[in-house]
């Protein structure tokens, strides 16, 4: 059993975890992933260490026994940001919320520092150079957003990723790639439709 896999057993053992609940807390589909894990039969790919630590509530140095190992770092060497944990939502269910536990497909990290709530995988594109197919766009939730800033927005059943403007009693949701879509207007009575889930404070590529 290498040192990471022991200290992972330790840690889930100090909060009261159960394999299973660690599991679902990495986004695994059952607890056998996290049993071959502690019992160093899987090697744990380092960029899986970020979210163990996350996961865990502790750091990445601790769990790898680096917590009194003086470092020096290189020229030009950045420290990886600080982590948090935040559901990726897939389709989301009509009618209910859209971080209700039948939309989360798994938990990310995601730098802390940008104060998400959630994320979504975005499908298209419409927003195309800024935000590509299959990336992995942050959300802060909020229910107002500035004129231009690209935002989640709720329609029905289906959640979009649109810059937001809004004139007098009419919204228009924009796309970068208005080739793909046209600008989307509501107004009057079609306002009843749409609802601001949050601002997109951050995004990682293809993941």
């Amino acid at each position: 059993m290498s040192e990471l896999s022991r200290r992972i057993l330790q840690r889930r053992l100090e909060l009261g975890l159960s394999q299973e609940e660690l599991a679902q807390r990495m986004g695994y589909r059952s607890k056998s992933s996290i049993t071959k894990l502690e019992k160093g039969v899987n090697d744990i790919p380092q960029s899986k260490v970020e979210e163990f630590a996350a996961a865990l509530e502790t750091t990445p140095a601790w769990l790898m026994g680096l917590e009194n190992t003086a470092f020096v770092p290189p020229p030009g060497f950045e420290p990886l940001p600080e982590m948090v944990r935040v559901p990726l939502v897939g389709s989301i269910a009509c009618g209910t919320p859209i971080t209700a536990e039948q939309n989360i497909e798994c938990y990310i990290g995601v730098p802390a520092a940008w104060h998400a709530d959630f994320a979504l995988t975005c499908h298209g594109s419409s927003m195309a150079p800024t935000i590509c197919d299959g990336d992995i766009v942050c959300i802060r939730c909020q229910p107002e957003v500035e004129q231009g800033e690209i935002a989640a927005v709720r329609i029905g059943d289906e959640a979009t990723l649109k810059h937001f403007h809004r004139q007098g009693d009419t919204v228009m949701l924009l796309a970068d790639n208005a080739a793909v879509c046209p600008p989307m207007i509501y107004a009057g009575p079609q306002l009843n439709e749409i609802q601001i889930e949050g601002r997109a404070v951050g995004f990682c590529r293809g993941l």
